[in-house]
Formats: C-alpha cells, sequence, structure tokens
C-alpha cells in the first residue's frame, strides 16, 4: 500500500522526544524518532551540554550531556527507527485511511498511524543586542551557549542576563574564570530561587541595573562598557569572553500550515495531549494549556500520557493505564 507504516512516529529527538520513544518502546508500539538536528539530545546537546541541571527527579545535579545519554540508553532500548538531519516541513491527515503523512525538507516520507510533535520552543534562535560589534566577535569572545567550559579557564568573562541560564552559568563557572561580573538591567530575576541565594553567596560579581554599552577588541574580545540605566554612569571591564543570556526567540512558523491549533505561540492541546488533528499529539515547551508548565519534568509526564492516549488510539481495546514498568522486563534484559 504505501512504505513501511509506524505506529507512532516522535518527532524532536530533545528530552522529552526520548522519554516519548522509550515509553513507545514499552508499550511495544513501532516507533521511529525524527529530528532536525545530527544527533540526538535536542537542547541538552546542542545548546548546553555542560550546564548542570538540577530539577530533574531522581538527580541532585547532572549535566546535561550526561542526562541526554541516560535518556538516549533508556529510549534506545526498543531499537527505534531514527532519522537525524530530517527536518520535517509537512504534516497531513490522510483522513480515509487513518495515517499521518510526513515531509522532510529533503523530501523524504514517513508514514505514521499516530505522531508525536515534541519540538521544544520549535526553530529558535538566539535574542541579540543590537550594539557594534556584537555580529563581528560572535565566535570570537561573545558568545550565546557553552559547549566548552574549559575556554573560560583563568579569564575575565562578563555574564549579561537575570534567567535560569545567566544565574546557572555564573555558577558553573566559578572556580573555573578567573573572575565573573554578572550584569542584569533591574534588580528582580527570573532564575530559580535557590540558585539566586547560592549566586548572593559566590564570589561572582553582580550588578543590577547595569547594560552592555560597547564592545572592544579587534580580532577577539577584549573589554566591555558596561552603563547604570539609573545615572548613565560608565565602567570598563578588562573582560575576554562575553556571555548573552537573553533568551531565545521561538519561532512556529514552519508549522503554521499544518492546520494545528496555536495557542500564545505553542501548539494547543488537551489533557490528553490531542492537538485539534486526530492521531496527532504534542509534548513538552511546544505545547500549551491552562496551568502548563515549562519544565522538563512536566515534559516527561505529558509524553508518558500523550503516548499511551496514542496507543489507545490505534488500539481502542488496550488500555490506557500500561501498567506500573516494574511489570515489564526491557527488552535488552530479556536476552540476558
Amino acid at each position: 500500500m504505501k512504505d513501511e507504516i509506524f505506529d507512532i512516529t516522535i518527532v524532536g529527538a530533545g528530552p522529552v522526544g526520548l522519554y516519548a520513544t522509550y515509553y513507545s518502546g514499552l508499550r511495544d508500539m513501532k516507533v521511529k524518532l525524527i529530528d532536525a538536528l545530527p544527533q540526538l539530545g535536542g537542547q541538552l546537546t546542542a545548546l548546553y551540554p555542560e550546564k548542570f541541571i538540577y530539577d530533574v527527579a531522581g538527580f541532585p545535579e547532572i549535566l546535561a550531556k550526561e542526562l541526554a545519554e541516560n535518556l538516549i540508553a533508556q529510549a534506545m532500548q526498543y531499537e527505534p527507527a531514527i532519522f537525524l538531519n530530517e527536518k520535517i516541513i509537512k504534516l497531513e491527515s490522510l483522513e480515509d485511511e487513518k495515517i499521518i503523512k510526513l515531509t522532510s525538507e529533503g523530501g523524504n516520507i514517513h508514514f505514521s498511524k499516530t505522531v508525536v510533535l515534541s519540538l521544544g520552543i520549535g526553530a529558535f534562535v538566539p535574542r541579540k543586542l543590537d550594539i557594534p560589534d556584537v555580529k563581528r566577535l560572535e565566535g570570537r569572545g561573545i558568545h550565546y551557549v557553552v559547549k566548552d567550559k574549559s575556554i573560560f579557564r583563568g579569564k575575565n568573562i562578563l555574564i549579561v542576563g537575570g534567567g535560569d541560564s545567566a544565574v546557572d552559568w555564573a555558577l558553573n563557572l566559578e572556580g573555573i574564570a578567573k573572575h565573573i561580573t554578572l550584569i542584569h538591567r533591574r534588580d528582580v530575576f527570573k532564575a530559580h530561587e535557590d540558585s539566586l541565594r547560592k549566586l548572593f553567596n559566590s564570589t561572582v560579581e553582580v550588578k543590577t541595573f547595569y547594560e552592555l554599552k560597547r564592545i572592544h577588541g579587534d580580532e577577539h574580545v577584549k573589554g566591555a562598557t558596561i552603563f547604570d540605566n539609573r545615572t548613565g554612569e560608565e565602567i570598563y571591564l578588562d573582560v575576554q569572553h562575553i556571555l548573552l543570556f537573553l533568551g531565545f526567540l521561538a519561532n512556529l512558523e514552519f508549522i503554521q500550515s499544518w492546520g494545528l491549533e496555536i495557542d500564545k505561540n505553542a501548539i494547543k492541546v488537551n489533557s490528553k495531549m490531542e492537538t485539534n488533528i486526530p492521531g496527532v499529539y504534542a509534548a513538552g515547551d511546544i505545547v500549551n494549556y491552562p496551568g502548563k508548565l515549562k519544565l522538563i519534568s512536566t515534559g516527561f509526564g505529558e509524553a508518558a500520557i500523550a503516548v499511551n492516549n496514542a496507543k489507545n488510539y490505534i488500539e481502542p481495546a488496550s488500555k490506557y493505564f500500561p501498567g506500573h514498568s516494574s511489570d515489564f522486563v526491557p527488552k535488552k534484559l530479556k536476552s540476558k
């Protein structure tokens, strides 16, 4: 009839997508995992592999790349089909056959009985400052992500931002960098309370109501001028690296034509993680519903809900509640 049809296809191989892949295998579904990036792990590996994560159950702290490795190992137990470097640009519901057709940018076509969209924040680009020399010195002392902490060893660094990324990296780089200055344009931070407590008890120099005005350096960052946005007072800092953590701009334009209902720049779902298209579910930061919390831990629960409902959708006689995982023996252990 058609090319191979899968029970479920997960689009997005970040932490939520990897957990959905594992759970699909646990429910004995034939599963495919697709991602636009060349590696599994999503933002954990692409944006902040060296960052510690503190709010995942069971881990007092864990590096993002290690969490990704654990999730990958968990997902691979059931031998899913993996397709990387595949950006899905079209989703069609073939209602007469109850099949979802997915088309990639390269022209590949995938058929599935159900789909779970775990796209994170969609296509994302970092927010940038509109000041001279930022673009010119990107990659030469200007950073939006940290992939290798060692380049900051013994250096003076400036961190700009007041959210979790800015505060967490200030703490992560303490003891590695020679000196850290963190500036924020106001005195209210968006970071977790515990992180802020640690920040203000650290050696990091925190300056509130300060903003970045000018970057100095020819081939590499050599300094920065910051200013007090209340008085206009300027201060020159001798820094070799500037980390700009101003958030990311989400872009859902690539799914606007799919027929999904969008709410507040996210895919609208109900309590079953169902979208308005039958057989299409969504989970993680890409979704919105009343009371939504954009946390990895929340996304894990949403992934399990989506997959269990997808199983029930294609096999109405199956139980929605799968039983406890302790009742199952993972495939890799059955062979021992």
